[in-house]
């Protein structure tokens, strides 16, 4: 999508993480931002399919919450206890991969849909006090 890629070159917008060395880009502001104008009717794109979940901290948490995604319980402790997972540790950068990973495989089970939609759909679920209540990752950063 062009918008995202434009987008991305801002550093506002340049959502990128290191992994083992291979760059992964997230893209998280700039993938919303073409989901949001598209949504709201002031911009029509053909190709919203292509973006991914606009990886953050609250999916990922429904996700878990879900019993989708599991964490290593050493991880869930510091989550529960508040600490800060640094933005861009291997950890961090495994919550957002993970849970782009899973809804890529929900929504390969489910055609009709796309990722964006079902980011919304959790992203949704995830205001009801059942996900409220238990903590999630939390990064200082921009990202997010």
């Amino acid at each position: 999508m062009n918008l995202v890629r434009t987008l991305a070159g801002w550093d506002s917008f340049a959502d990128t993480s290191t992994y083992e060395g291979i760059t992964i880009p997230f893209l998280k502001r700039a993938q919303i931002a073409a989901a949001d104008l598209d949504r709201a009717g002031v911009a029509s794109f053909e190709d919203l399919d292509r973006l991914t979940i606009f990886a953050d901290n609250l999916v990922p948490h429904v996700l878990r919450l879900d019993g989708i995604l599991s964490f290593d319980s050493a991880l869930v402790k510091r989550i529960d206890r508040g600490e800060l997972i640094e933005h861009g540790s291997p950890e961090e950068v495994e919550i957002r991969a993970c849970a782009l990973h899973a809804v890529e495989l929900i929504v390969a089970e489910h055609p009709e849909t796309c990722a964006a939609d079902v980011d919304q759909l959790l992203w949704l679920r995830g205001q009801d006090q059942r996900y409220k209540r238990v903590p999630r990752h939390r990064s200082r950063c921009t990202a997010y």
